[in-house]
């Protein structure tokens, strides 16, 4: 197999295998099995024994980001993700409920962009998702609201908008 070329097969009752070689002559295999898992397997060249890892769905997904350099870091309610392409780029993605204090008012009449820089990428309501709500959206007490910026821009949104 040359370098860097893939190479793909179909094993029956077993999953599908993908394969490369690198420029150093190391192979990368990844197998997608029948029962779900994404195993990992890497031979270095001159070697006989490759290295193993499996993994569920989520965490090859995770392997992939890292990979393609975006970055993701996670707590309760946000994720943080900073892309090695935009070197000092760092997106936080955070969820929030919305409190009777702001309930009734609408994107724009809280200003959230002009006054904290942040935007409300989706509402959750009724087991009904909006993404990209307008400015128009109109909030009710208990909406389960995505918000995306800076981590300074949603402390901000925090102290400006969701006072109770």
């Amino acid at each position: 197999m040359s370098p860097m070329a893939l190479r793909s097969l179909n094993l029956p009752g077993v999953g599908t295998k993908y394969e490369f070689e690198t420029d150093k002559g190391d192979t990368v295999a990844i197998f997608f099995t029948k029962a779900g898992t994404i195993q990992m397997y890497t031979l270095q060249k001159g070697c006989h024994t490759p290295s193993a890892a499996e993994m569920t769905p989520v965490e090859a997904r995770r392997l992939g980001n890292i990979l393609t350099g975006a970055i993701i870091e996670a707590d309760q309610e946000s994720v943080e993700i900073a892309f090695s392409a935009l070197a000092d780029l760092r997106v936080t993605i955070h969820s929030y409920i919305i409190p009777r204090a702001i309930a009734g008012k609408t994107i724009e009449d809280l200003g959230i962009r002009a006054k904290t820089g942040t935007t409300v990428i989706a509402v959750s309501r009724n087991d009904k998702n909006i993404i990209n709500p307008p400015p128009s959206f109109v909030f009710e007490t208990g909406d389960a609201v995505l918000v995306i910026g800076e981590s300074d821009q949603l402390r901000l949104f925090e102290r400006e908008i969701m006072v109770d």
